[in-house]
């Protein structure tokens, strides 16, 4: 079973930048897509960034298009978050996924993904 660790995350004035790290255990990384999903108290988890097995692709939510890039390095088995001009709304708990393995495509949908980190908190202050 392959266990999902975030790190990154904190208090953060808006403008401000973060950037989280997802360190994923196992010999198959690179077999399969990742990615990043929020949830906000007492809101739904969303879908926040995804990227391809290789790390060729990757799709964002319109509320970060343009301020978050996703990253990964397979040598190091380690997916990235990238958060630029936060804003108060951003502030959620972050969570990794995974897709199982051999599932190389980007999936938006929660229930698409197979393993899920522990979270970070991410808090944008006014």
């Amino acid at each position: 079973q392959v266990q999902l660790v975030e790190s990154g995350g904190g208090l953060v004035q808006a403008g401000g930048s973060l950037r989280l790290s997802c360190a994923a255990s196992g010999r198959t990384f690179s077999s399969y897509a990742m990615g990043w999903f929020r949830q906000a108290p007492g809101k739904e988890r969303e879908f926040v960034a995804a990227i391809s097995a290789s790390g060729t692709y990757t799709n964002y939510a319109d509320s970060v298009k343009g301020r978050f890039t996703i990253s990964r390095d397979n040598a190091k088995n380690t997916m990235y978050l990238q958060m630029k001009s936060l804003k108060p709304e951003d502030t959620a708990v972050y969570y990794c996924a995974k897709r199982p393995f051999g599932w190389t495509q980007i999936a938006v949908h929660p229930r698409d993904y197979n393993a899920w980190g522990q979270g970070t908190q991410v808090t944008v202050s006014s």
